[in-house]
């Protein structure tokens, strides 16, 4: 069966405190909504100093979503690492998933854009060696038990619900991502379709004599909106698809490797490309993905629209994917 994923970054330019906050609101009832019909997870992510507002804090967001659903996944996808203190993201992640009964899932990355450890004044150099410290502090805070941190003894509480601990998982597109990995025991998440870097991190498996697994995007996994007229949806909310992805493209280096990586300049351009598709029903279906990824507030879409492609999606899409 096909996995069903809504995905929310909360990105609304120039938006009021009263539009954001409904935009929130909205997207919280869209997750309980997606929740009743059966969508597998959400999706949210962590980017700070944004001028579009995008959202900073995904754990925050992922507490509301817990709290209004019942079965749904939430990925924060991704956490960046460096710059979260070690312990108090150990709490946040233990006391997130008591809460949901294990349904959190934690991809941990190191992030792209140098002004974001700026504005928390950490060095940018160092974050390998921060991402090292954080992964490591996780995974022993979670025992319960006292461990040797920063030259002090501490001890992390609550224990989480989920054994031996959440899932998490170190995201990246870099050898360094897969090596520490594979070093630490952890599923690998590259954040593109990266078959050698997925063969490199079972290299390491091997030497460090430990065990993993990789969770990897497809060839093909576009971000989707669905709309029963495609044409008239491009023309109309287009620009919403086009912001998102020129913000992206304004943060990611040559050397950034990502599912969401697109040219386009021109909603023509981006439409032609298929990193953004806006298809009807049934040719979603058509589209055989093995990921169905809804973006339905992408680039600050209009509230309303998003809930017309999130009902499309959830009474025409999921109700056929069968399982």
């Amino acid at each position: 069966m096909a996995v069903s994923v809504v995905r929310f970054n909360l990105v609304e330019p120039g938006a009021s405190p009263a539009s954001l906050g409904a935009r929130y609101r909205a997207a919280v009832e869209m997750a309980a909504y997606a929740d009743e019909h059966g969508i597998t997870t959400v999706q949210t992510e962590e980017h700070h100093g944004a001028g579009n507002n995008w959202l900073p804090s995904p754990f925050v967001f992922a507490g509301a979503v817990f709290g209004a659903t019942r079965n749904i996944a939430v990925t924060v996808s991704a956490v960046i690492g460096p710059l979260h203190d070690p312990l108090r993201l150990a709490e946040d992640i233990a006391v997130l998933d008591l809460l949901s009964g294990g349904r959190l899932v934690t991809v941990a990355g190191i992030g792209y854009r140098p002004e974001e450890y700026a504005l928390f004044d950490v060095e940018w150099k160092r974050r390998g060696r921060l991402q090292d410290e954080v992964l490591e502090t996780l995974l022993k805070a979670w025992t319960g038990e006292e461990f040797g941190y920063r030259g002090r003894t501490v001890r992390v509480t609550p224990r989480p619900f989920t054994e031996p601990h959440p899932l998490l998982l170190v995201g990246g597109s870099s050898q360094a991502a897969a090596r520490r990995a594979a070093r630490l025991g952890l599923p690998f998440f590259p954040s593109a379709h990266l078959p050698e870097l997925e063969a490199y991190y079972k290299e390491k498996l091997t030497e460090y004599g430990t065990e993993g697994w990789t969770m990897m995007p497809t060839e093909q996994t576009p971000l989707l909106h669905i709309a029963e007229d495609p044409d008239r949806a491009w023309a109309r909310y287009g620009q919403h698809f086009l912001h998102e992805a020129r913000t992206y493209a304004s943060w990611q280096s040559g050397d950034v490797h990502s599912a969401v990586r697109s040219s386009a300049t021109t909603v023509d351009e981006l439409r032609a490309e298929g990193v953004y598709r806006i298809l009807t029903p049934e040719q979603c279906l058509e589209a055989g993905l093995d990921n169905l990824v809804l973006h339905p507030l992408a680039g600050g879409m209009p509230v309303e629209e998003g809930w017309r492609s999130l009902r499309l999606f959830g009474e025409r899409v999921v109700p056929a994917l069968g399982g």
